[in-house]
């Protein structure tokens, strides 16, 4: 009889499905994890939704890229180097292996990639396989004793954070302005003050945020729709305006702002992705030109940045903890992707096997 284990199906849009299906098959180069947690990010919310291009219609496949677990099998040709029981966090993103993009450290930019969550079945349910590429390619990754699995589980999207911090240069000296306070904007907090940042500003309208923020790690956090945002910054700046801006929302306004918020010689990441039916900004490209600024962008992770943000945390030197902010059954799916959107919580982290 072929062994059966819970997990939470993409169906289609806002089709979310909590059912049996049968416990991953791995051949001899293979792992199996049992999954310990499994984080509900802003790309889940938008495949539930129907919105990533990835998940065309018909597709049914198990979502969550943000996860720990621990060896449950290894094959023959890996158990030597993944005992059972093993901690570890998976990075999700695999190149085609020959790709320029994939051989230059950017697999995450291959347009032919694979990822745990996106095109092969993720992390919401209670049994993982990880593929031989995976392996080959260094996507496993200790975790070390004594880490919370949740707060491990984040050391993907604080990958992507990293990535776009070194797009910019963070560093000492800094006055850097955050434009949105949601979960990836506290991390840019949290990691720009560990990058030497002078001064972090946050830019977010809700209220909430904005206190979460503060207690995270900013030193100034304005409310753009009642307060002069530009006066903040110049305040916090002794009127330079911001060295790096991070536009951490997918809102179109920002992105525009920020090269008028920016000092001369200016650093501009546009983290936050916008709609693909309304992608199209306006600017005065005389702003970019005589403050000789530099505008970037960057999308996801590599498997490098993640090994990096892996060291960060396993290291100690950033708590992460505070951003887990509420935790569900397996069983519970679509009451955890609920409270991952209702714009209060920070990290909705899933728990399979377990009722809370």
């Amino acid at each position: 009889m072929t062994e059966t284990m819970l997990a939470a199906v993409y169906h289609g849009p806002n089709d979310l499905r909590v059912e049996r299906v049968p416990v991953p098959e791995i051949g001899p180069d293979e792992v199996l994890l049992r999954v310990l947690r499994a984080n509900i990010c802003g790309t889940d919310l938008r495949i539930l939704h129907g919105g990533h291009r990835k998940f065309p219609p018909g597709t049914v496949r198990i979502p969550g890229h943000e996860v720990v677990g621990e060896v449950a099998a290894a094959g023959a040709a890996v158990t030597a180097d993944y005992p059972a029981g093993r901690r570890l966090f998976v990075a999700p993103n695999m190149g085609r292996g020959d790709s320029r993009e994939t051989i230059s450290g950017n697999n995450n930019l291959d347009p032919e990639y694979e990822a745990f969550g996106i095109t092969l079945d993720g992390a919401f349910a209670e049994y993982m396989r990880v593929p031989a590429a995976a392996i080959r390619q260094g996507n496993l990754m200790r975790v070390a004793d004594g880490v919370d699995p949740a707060v491990a589980a984040l050391v993907e999207p604080l990958a992507c954070v990293w990535r776009g911090q070194n797009k910019v240069g963070v560093g000492a000296g800094d006055v850097v302005l955050v434009m949105g306070a949601g979960p990836i904007g506290v991390l840019h907090v949290m990691l720009a003050r560990l990058r030497g940042a002078a001064r972090v500003i946050v830019s977010e309208p809700a209220a909430g945020r904005r206190e979460q923020a503060l207690g995270l790690g900013a030193d100034v956090a304005a409310d753009p729709l009642n307060e002069d945002l530009a006066a903040v910054v110049r305040d916090a700046s002794d009127g330079r305006g911001a060295d790096v801006i991070i536009t951490a929302a997918p809102v179109k306004a920002l992105q525009e702002q920020a090269l008028d918020l920016a000092a001369m010689g200016g650093r501009v990441n546009y983290f936050g992705g916008l709609a693909k039916d309304d992608p199209f900004i306006r600017f005065n490209s005389n702003t970019v030109h005589y403050k000789e600024l530099i505008v970037t962008g960057t999308t996801a992770c590599s498997t490098y940045d993640c090994l990096r943000a892996a060291e960060i945390v396993n290291s100690g030197r950033l708590d992460l903890s505070p951003l887990i902010t509420g935790a569900f059954p397996l069983a519970e799916a679509n009451a955890a992707f609920a409270a991952a959107a209702d714009g209060k919580n920070l990290r909705v982290t899933l728990v399979p096997g377990k009722d809370l």
